[in-house]
């Protein structure tokens, strides 16, 4: 499990199983020294180290907030074990991330979710349209919903998990725009959940308070700091999650500015 403090556990890379092609950063199944099997992405993708930071950050977020993340795990990963790989694109991609990567615990027999024959409850639904919204998770649409239906305990339906969040905070792109960025409307026509008319208002009144410095502060760090260095514009790592943080926080205490206020008058 991902250590209370906000340390992400740190597992060695023993086996590459196959690349997954379905989306554009090619991440690949690994197994690793603690017997366990992860979907791990790597930095040396197109999308990059970004990619990985909002995957920590909102992925830990969401955990904390109480919806379903499969673990998350840091991956040190040696090329040398995937030497059999015999695609040369996936070659070039291992060779450029060796090192600290990141990996999501793989669930056996999970699919992708569709809509159909998933136990989606109205509340989660708004609690996931409200993550979402609240850091800019520009893709769980209809087309992508970056969910997976995949069973837990006590439940005969599949229940949804959360994947991929690399496309979310957006802002980190563009820092000189992030104070800007922090008060636009979150677009949700195209979301996954949305024919589920979920009451966000309900969702804000309860997660926003729990968004709380020392709470972002806590999954923030569990970003490494070989994934913050350099970032221009700040002398250090400490100064880019006193960023992420500073951002996030203004934005819980300002949600008014942002929640799609359209689901309610959907609803009326």
């Amino acid at each position: 499990m991902t250590s209370a403090s906000g340390v992400l556990r740190t597992v060695t890379a023993v086996r590459y199983v196959t690349p997954l092609r379905s989306g554009g950063s090619v991440p690949g199944v690994v197994e690793a020294d603690d017997l366990g099997t992860y979907v791990v992405k790597f930095t040396g993708s197109a999308q990059g180290r970004k990619a990985l930071v909002a995957e920590v950050i909102v992925g830990e977020l969401a955990r904390r907030l109480g919806l379903r993340v499969p673990e998350l795990v840091l991956v040190h990963f040696d090329p040398e074990v995937a030497s059999q790989e015999p695609h040369q694109e996936v070659q070039d991609l291992l060779w450029a991330s060796a090192g600290l990567n990141l990996g999501m615990d793989f669930l056996p027999g999970a699919a992708d979710f569709t809509g159909a024959g998933v136990d989606v409850e109205p509340a989660e639904a708004a609690r996931i349209v409200w993550l979402d919204a609240f850091t800019a998770n520009v893709d769980r649409t209809t087309h992508s919903p970056n969910l997976m239906a995949w069973p837990t305990s006590g439940h005969q339906r599949p229940r949804l998990w959360l994947i991929d969040h690399g496309a979310a905070l957006v802002f980190h792109h563009r820092w000189d725009t992030a104070a800007e960025a922090a008060g636009r409307a979150y677009d949700f026509r195209h979301h996954a959940l949305g024919h589920h008319r979920p009451d966000v208002a309900a969702a804000d009144a309860e997660l926003a308070p729990r968004v709380t410095v020392g709470l972002l502060r806590e999954v923030v760090a569990a970003v490494p700091d070989a994934w913050l260095v350099g970032e221009p514009g700040f002398a250090a790592p400490e100064e880019v999650r006193d960023a992420y943080v500073g951002h996030l926080a203004a934005r819980a205490r300002e949600s008014g500015r942002w929640l799609p206020a359209a689901f309610a008058a959907r609803e009326a």
